[in-house]
């Protein structure tokens, strides 16, 4: 079952509990590769002659929603061609990926346990690049390839915990994004939210980075206490 969405005003214990599992979001969780989604994206409205987007307000949007967002109007067959051309930009011009602080002791621990999946907006081949390219372990994914709503609709969070086979509502979810953080909360998951993207994130507990954290994962479960 779903736990219902609860305000800010009342207290969650995310810290010193046992979690069944944990989501992760990928680009400004795990890793940062800012400079080279916003070149990409730059090129492609160059190209399609359109405003650069307003990168604050967009991450961890899906490239389908926002291709569709930024060509409203335009014939679909032209939005689907613009959809592909971002994938080529991205693709071929991975530039640097940065691991965030924390970020790899975290993960390597919950891949070790088998006690996470990755939760991203990015495309199945960009991610895999993005974690190869940065040295990071590969564990389960869900990517914007296998939900037809992605962030911040619940699919991807949805997807994510029955992947693992455990319940939303035992999943830690670690964001940075707002459209994430929604999609976490809409899928009945505890929040922890990162403040490497938005200064107060909203989420039922708010850290810096991974590297205030610790985390321990074991048979019983996934405990994250504060460093």
């Amino acid at each position: 079952m779903r736990r219902p969405s609860l305000g800010l005003c009342q207290a969650v214990r995310v810290f010193d509990r046992v979690f069944a599992a944990v989501l992760l979001d990928m680009d400004g969780t795990l890793v940062s590769s800012t400079e080279a989604v916003e070149r990409s994206w730059t090129r492609w409205a160059t190209e399609h002659d359109v405003p650069v987007p307003d990168f604050a307000t967009v991450h961890g949007v899906t490239a389908d929603d926002l291709v569709a967002r930024l060509l409203a109007g335009r014939p679909a067959t032209e939005r689907a061609a613009a959809r592909r051309r971002i994938d080529e930009i991205e693709l071929a011009e991975p530039g640097p990926v940065v691991v965030l602080p924390g970020a790899r002791e975290v993960l390597e621990t919950l891949v070790s346990a088998r006690r996470c999946a990755i939760v991203t907006s990015a495309g199945r081949a960009l991610a895999t690049m993005r974690l190869g390219g940065a040295g990071l372990p590969v564990p389960p994914m869900v990517t914007a390839d296998d939900v037809s709503r992605g962030k911040p609709a619940p699919d991807p969070y949805l997807a994510g915990a029955a992947l693992l086979g455990v319940e939303p509502a035992d999943c830690l979810v670690i964001e940075d994004a707002p459209a994430g953080l929604s999609a976490a909360r809409a899928a009945g998951a505890v929040t922890l939210g990162l403040r490497t993207t938005t200064p107060e994130p909203e989420a039922d507990r708010v850290i810096g980075d991974l590297s205030a954290v610790v985390v321990e994962a074991d048979e019983r479960g996934v405990r994250v206490s504060a460093r």
